[in-house]
């Protein structure tokens, strides 16, 4: 068997190629956009990629099914409840699939969404006990799929939660201790709460360790699971609308163009807007006005999300080399109006002085100073869960994923001060403010951790 997990950190999205050394067939489960690893770990391997499954409609990410198909001739496969524009193979709970010895085994586990399937893996037909187990988005490492998300289309978070109930306690929980769970995302997905780093566990340490996966009623898990659940992005019912229909389909070696200075220049006066991925402190020491910051170093396909539209034209200014990789990540979320980077961003920042402008990012000591003034806006940008823990008092909480559709509730002419963990996130939140007009925008050097600290250290 081969067996092989690619892992994004900026989704923390995991997807699957399994393949039989002995016939050479494999299928991939739950495929990024971006192919051509998979193409290439395939045609080294001396697989060809008869099948593609996706465990259920994503809502973080378009899957990347169709250029799968595209290129290698595969089928198409979904659980039996999946309604599509495109032709796939239904798969039946309990429905087998052999790829030689290697065999794979649908398990239909509804609740995340209504037609999510896990997928049991044999390395051989005859094996009693599964190798592993794909969950998707049914089972985490130390969580649960979220039944309440807007994706759901067509069924209550009530409705979900059941049938997420019986997916976990009765069907996922009924497998040997010793299989593998091998899930569709990690720490930091917006798809559960209390993800772990892990890449992989066990049902027997899952059954142990998990809060979801410990006895109990069908409403203490409905309460449980659906508390405290970070806010859902924007773009999530976007990208589970767009992953059900016929779309483009992205070129393997799909490239965007260095932009010069006056394309740069057309596509800014088209209405074409900025977004900045150099990292936060070199956004705040110069950038072009309205230019929204969100650094590739961090979680920058799901945050992107949060603060542009999917039909919006964009012109990026990346760290040199990484300008394709800031292009695919867009593209990763269905984002596909990336009219290309700029050439050279120093030089371009240099000519245009009477365009660039500094972020302005307060100390700990300068927040004290600033909340003594009434009219200063404090906004908590973290999720509820991390909110719980403590805030700055006064603070209005409007999650980052909130932040552009409830940034009406801000008075763009009084000053905002933003802050959320460590300063990743507010420099995001205060340069989307911005370039909304928001005249007097700060953020918190360190974050509330900086801040905690500093009131611990007084204590």
């Amino acid at each position: 068997m081969i067996f092989t997990q690619y892992y994004l950190d900026c989704l923390s999205q995991a997807s699957y190629l399994v393949g039989d050394e002995s016939t050479g067939r494999a299928v991939v489960v739950d495929p990024r956009r971006d192919v051509a690893e998979y193409l290439a770990d395939a045609e080294a391997r001396g697989l060809q990629v008869v099948g593609v499954v996706n465990t259920h409609f994503h809502a973080d990410f378009v899957s990347g099914h169709l250029e799968l198909a595209r290129a290698t001739g595969a089928w198409i496969g979904y659980g039996e409840g999946a309604a599509t524009d495109f032709p796939v193979r239904h798969l039946a709970d309990g429905e087998r699939i052999s790829l030689g010895e290697v065999t794979l085994e649908v398990m239909a586990t509804p609740g995340h969404t209504p037609e999510s399937i896990s997928v049991l893996v044999f390395e051989h037909a005859d094996d009693d006990v599964a190798y592993g187990v794909l969950t998707g988005d049914a089972l985490f490492i130390g969580d649960v799929g979220r039944p309440d998300l807007l994706a759901s289309v067509g069924a209550s978070a009530e409705e979900l939660g059941r049938m997420l109930y019986d997916s976990v306690q009765r069907k996922l929980m009924g497998l040997p201790d010793a299989v593998r769970v091998f899930p569709a995302h990690g720490a930091g997905s917006a798809c559960g709460k209390n993800l772990s780093t892990e890449r992989q566990s066990t049902i027997g340490e899952q059954r142990a360790l998990n809060y979801a996966c410990q006895p109990m009623t069908e409403g203490e898990f409905l309460a449980v699971v659906t508390a405290g659940q970070p806010a859902a992005p924007e773009y999530f019912l976007y990208n589970a609308t767009l992953n059900k229909q016929s779309r483009d389909v992205r070129a393997v070696d799909a490239a965007v163009p260095a932009l010069g200075v006056d394309a740069v220049a057309a596509a800014l006066a088209r209405g074409a807007r900025v977004h900045d991925a150099r990292d936060v402190q070199e956004f705040a020491a110069g950038h072009l006005r309205g230019a929204v910051n969100v650094p590739v170093d961090g979680r920058m396909a799901e945050t992107v999300g949060m603060v542009f539209a999917p039909d919006e034209q964009i012109v990026v200014i990346a760290p040199e080399g990484q300008e394709q990789e800031v292009a695919t990540r867009f593209a990763r979320i269905g984002y596909d109006h990336v009219l290309g980077y700029v050439a050279d961003p120093e030089a371009y920042l240099l000519a245009h002085q009477d365009e660039v402008v500094r972020a302005s990012r307060l100390s700990v000591a300068e927040v004290d100073a600033a909340r003594e003034r009434h009219d200063v806006q404090l906004v908590d940008i973290r999720n509820a869960g991390e909110v719980e823990a403590g805030t700055v008092p006064g603070a209005r909480h409007i999650p980052l994923a909130e932040l552009a559709r409830r940034a009406r509730e801000l008075d763009p002419t009084r000053p905002v001060l933003v802050f959320c963990a460590g300063g990743w996130r507010s420099s995001v939140g205060a340069s989307l403010l911005r370039s909304r007009g928001f005249v007097d925008v700060s953020d918190i050097l360190g974050g509330f951790g900086a801040w905690d600290r500093a009131r611990a250290t007084v204590a």
